[in-house]
């Protein structure tokens, strides 16, 4: 089935416009969701919004906006001046500059949208993806849309392009606060977790190498209970013991590596994966 797109828009730099489609890369049906039920009957609850002022429920005709400026004092906001603070929706990328694509850290990486052409754009798509790919380079850009002023790098993926949100720089605590010790490894103990690393290194990124076990557990428990079947928490294990001697730990990683290379390892039953609704 093919994807349906979020939206759509253009992409500028210089006197080139290219119309794009936005798409999501998420599996949305992935995801294991629990509501709120009454229990007494089966019915999925409703929230409401009440008002400890006038002890009553309140409508939502009734509610508006408000900004605490300080403790429970609020500036209200009418749906006027909500629009007005809202930047204008254009949905077209403006790419300001190319960058170099490792010189973006992925600490600044939020939400990810495929890209792909709309109607009369897919030369210039393609000619923009090409470029990119064959630079090494990314570019970066400004996104209006959904009330907020984004910021937007453009990356080649596949035979394309990725749409990926920044985050601002003053979105981001500085690492220097994170408290670090004043602990300083020794070249022994170096040397062995250089070891440590190379047992298990590997060239490539394979993401389907990897399942969301937990996950598929619960699928299967929820299955059960569909079922009609009662399901019960699985025993936890006892907290292994801390090792305290680094030296020791990594000796016990690297004996730990070698004994398993030398016996084969039984294949893995993988958990049925539920479709998609």
């Amino acid at each position: 089935m093919a994807a349906r797109p979020l939206a759509s828009g253009t992409i500028s730099f210089g006197l080139v416009a290219i119309p794009i489609k936005l798409f999501s890369p998420i599996e949305s049906a992935k995801t294991v969701r629990f509501n709120n039920v009454h229990k007494e009957c089966g019915t999925r609850v409703k929230y409401q919004y009440y008002c400890p002022t006038d002890d009553r429920i309140v409508e939502r005709d009734e509610l508006t906006k408000g900004y605490e400026f300080a403790k429970g004092q609020f500036v209200l906001f009418s749906p006027e001046e909500l629009k007005a603070l809202q930047p204008e929706a254009t949905h077209a990328v403006e790419i300001t500059e190319f960058v170099p694509l490792d010189q973006v850290d992925p600490l600044y990486f939020d939400k990810p949208y495929y890209l792909g052409p709309d109607k009369g754009g897919a030369k210039p798509y393609r000619l923009l993806a090409e470029a990119m790919k064959q630079t090494g380079r990314a570019a970066l850009g400004r996104y209006a849309a959904r009330g907020k002023d984004y910021l937007v790098m453009l990356r080649p993926f596949e035979d394309g392009l990725i749409m990926q949100q920044l985050r601002y720089a003053d979105e981001l605590r500085p690492f220097s606060e994170v408290p670090l010790g004043d602990a300083e490894p020794k070249e022994a103990e170096i040397q062995l977790a250089l070891q440590l690393i190379e047992q298990t290194a590997s060239d490539e990124f394979k993401p389907e190498g990897y399942e969301d076990d937990l996950r598929n557990q619960v699928w299967e428990l929820v299955e059960k209970k569909i079922q009609g079947e009662d399901i019960v928490a699985a025993p936890t294990e006892e907290p292994k013991a801390q090792v305290i001697d680094l030296m020791e730990a990594l000796k016990a990683s690297l004996s730990g590596e070698s004994a398993a290379e030398e016996e084969e390892p039984p294949a893995k039953e993988k958990t049925p994966k539920r479709k998609a609704s």
